[in-house]
């Protein structure tokens, strides 16, 4: 059997069937959105990230074998970042405007992104080295006024727990992208923040993420099973067919990295319902673990009531504050509604998620990146 076959068959990766009446294609580094989504980190449960897509993804590189592209038929075109794979690095840019900032300017600067990306990463010359991968997205207040509204509401309400709460930061515009070359994620961030209005920016935050011991997040903790595997589920599961738009949560968590060193490893399985060298889940779980509250149930592989498609990943540093960006796509908001309200004792059984023993929410919202066609339309 070749070597491609084989590893189509250990991720079990669908092609579905020409339908569309577009030729088949072939990936290619130079098609941001498509092929790869099939074989990238994933997460447990809600948060932690994993690596057993990662290491798949830097084996197939490393044969130099293209991925087929899978693009379901009749269904709106969606920003490059949306299901696409993650990378080793990426860039989470979470802006505040003042209230007296032109909207409709900012809007369009946003409109823009993929020129910015262009001018970073030229078409003609980047790879899968150093392209980026990005998308915008924006909060309700922001896009109510610039577009109208979406299908779905997205608030995000403050929630409180019996181990720490998940704040609502708000925000107006956010930009998530990936590339394996940080140093073109800051000159992207640099360009887009450049082309601004002057004095229209209240707050802005830009982090930069990494792999940590091969897709590990700090924690320790892997996973490669939980995501939708191949671009057709991915797809499916975090694209509004209506629009091609997505609802997109970021949350930042600051990690208690003491606590998670000093701690045995057998207390932290059981907060987290698996086994931390190798994520076996655990056959017997509290209904507290994490693995339980986003599954909706302590049983043995749970089926999940929800899923999202999760691409968040490790950031910080050694000196100050280090833990996992959390960024999930979803179709609808009441999939990431289900899993937060169950990590804070509102999901209808009173428990909490004991992953948050370790590790605090600090920052989060809701935003919607809209499909392509609708950005063209704040232009």
């Amino acid at each position: 059997m070749s070597s491609s076959k084989q590893f189509f068959r250990l991720l079990r990766t669908k092609v579905s069937p020409n339908t569309s009446g577009q030729s088949r294609r072939f990936f290619s580094a130079k098609q941001p959105g498509v092929g790869y989504a099939a074989i990238r980190p994933s997460v447990i449960g809600g948060i932690t990230f994993g690596t057993g897509a990662y290491l798949a993804y830097k084996w197939y590189n490393q044969n130099g074998m293209l991925l087929p592209a899978v693009t379901a038929a009749g269904m709106p075109e969606s920003q490059p970042s949306v299901f696409s794979q993650t990378k080793d690095h990426a860039l989470f840019l979470w802006i505040h405007f003042k209230p007296n900032a032109d909207t409709k300017a900012c809007a369009k600067v946003a409109t823009n992104l993929q020129k910015y990306v262009d001018q970073v990463s030229p078409a003609d010359m980047r790879d899968e080295e150093d392209e980026i991968w990005a998308g915008v997205g924006f909060g309700p207040n922001f896009y109510s006024q610039v577009s109208g509204k979406t299908l779905k509401n997205y608030t995000h309400p403050h929630r409180k727990g019996a181990l720490g709460d998940m704040p609502s930061s708000g925000g107006d515009i956010f930009v998530h992208a990936k590339s394996n070359q940080m140093s073109k994620l800051f000159e992207l961030c640099q360009l887009f923040l450049s082309q601004l209005p002057k004095n229209s920016v209240q707050d802005v935050e830009d982090i930069y993420s990494f792999v940590y011991r091969g897709g590990r997040d700090l924690s320790g903790f892997i996973d490669g099973t939980e995501n939708p595997a191949d671009d057709e589920s991915r797809q499916e599961v975090a694209v509004e067919k209506a629009t091609g738009g997505s609802y997109v949560i970021t949350q930042k968590w600051i990690h208690k990295l003491d606590l998670i060193t000093s701690e045995r490893d057998r207390t932290l399985e059981g907060w987290i319902g698996r086994t931390r060298p190798d994520s076996t889940e655990l056959p017997r779980k509290s209904i507290s673990s994490h693995v339980a509250r986003m599954t909706g149930g302590n049983g043995f592989d749970e089926k999940k009531v929800f899923e999202i498609v999760r691409q968040s990943m490790p950031f910080g540093t050694v000196s100050s504050e280090a833990g996992l960006f959390f960024i999930g796509y979803s179709a609808s908001p009441e999939n990431h509604e289900f899993m937060l309200d169950r990590m804070v004792g509102a999901g209808g059984d009173g428990h909490n998620d004991d992953i948050m023993r370790f590790t605090d929410c600090v920052k989060g919202t809701y935003w919607y990146f809209p499909g392509v066609a609708e950005l063209k339309k704040l232009a």
